[in-house]
């Protein structure tokens, strides 16, 4: 397969390796000029430049087969958000346009566009209603995939919270003796592992049907924060964790939630798995951040 990844942060870099593992051409799209070196060096085609831009869609040098979107935020603020998911998205679908279009255009996007606080199950047809500012323009980005004609198959991965190696940031958190923690411990918190993702994007690119497909992409077993962070903090040789409801969320979430406390809900990934017959390598947090302590 003839594989263009736009954006090659945390999750594209090891899609990109994954993908030469699996013999397809690969070329990458990226403005960082380190993440570009260490592509070329791996044996991806690279494509400098800032995905908003139309000036990078001559550089591609092949007409991809699959286009996958896994692009982060321009910036910290909410420009930067509408810069990469949605004016990036534009871009990103204004060049496979004029290709001729592709058999697969796929987009990662977050379960943070979810905004219930009531710890209940959420599944890709629970509203989104109330969501904050940052997940109303990822919202946006969605929309232009789903409504785009570009491809006979269109997909949007909503991730849950990413981890895995090199990012593990309640982890990190704990090893540097900070032990409070903002919120209460009965919090869910809905996760998938950097290799789940890859997996995750593979099922789709082989099995989604022709048309949309929206769907999450987590492990599927929601836990607690106090049992992520007493696990973790047992297997790290630290005190035990604790929670404190009057400390505030940091600014990321209140961009992203608004001005309320971080969303409360259990995300189911059966969707997914029903259509794709996708499944985690990780299938809980254990198994994920057993890797990573080891």
């Amino acid at each position: 397969m003839r594989l263009l990844l736009l954006g090659c942060g945390y999750a594209g870099l090891a899609l990109a390796r994954e993908a030469l593992d699996r013999g397809h051409r690969v070329a990458a799209l990226t403005r960082n000029t380190v993440r570009l070196q260490e592509l070329a060096s791996l044996g991806v085609e690279t494509v400098p430049g800032d995905l908003q831009a139309t000036d990078w869609h001559a550089r591609v040098p092949f007409e991809p087969e699959a286009i996958v979107n896994t692009v982060s935020s321009a910036g910290p603020g909410l420009e930067g958000y509408r810069t990469s998911y949605v004016e990036g998205q534009q871009s990103a679908l204004a060049f496979a346009s004029r290709i001729g279009g592709v058999r697969h255009f796929l987009y990662t996007s977050s379960t943070s566009v979810y905004p219930q606080g009531d710890g209940s199950v959420v599944t890709e047809t629970s509203s989104t209603e109330g969501c904050g500012p940052s997940a109303r323009i990822l919202l946006e980005g969605e929309r232009l995939v789903a409504e785009s004609t570009v491809a006979s198959h269109r997909s949007v991965l909503r991730l849950a919270g990413i981890y895995g190696p090199g990012r593990h940031h309640l982890l990190d958190q704990l090893r540097r003796g900070e032990l409070t923690f903002a919120g209460g411990g009965d919090i869910w918190l809905n996760l998938i592992h950097r290799d789940d993702i890859c997996s995750a994007v593979w099922s789709v690119l082989a099995r989604a049907p022709e048309g949309f497909l929206l769907a999450n992409a987590c492990d599927g077993h929601p836990a607690t924060k106090a049992d992520v962070l007493s696990w973790l903090a047992a297997r790290a040789g630290v005190g035990e964790p604790v929670f404190d409801r009057h400390l505030p969320p940091g600014p990321s979430a209140r961009r992203t939630f608004g001005a309320g406390s971080v969303p409360h809900r259990r995300v189911s990934s059966e969707h997914l798995r029903a259509v794709t017959g996708w499944s985690p390598r990780h299938p809980t947090f254990r198994e994920g951040y057993a890797g990573i302590l080891a």
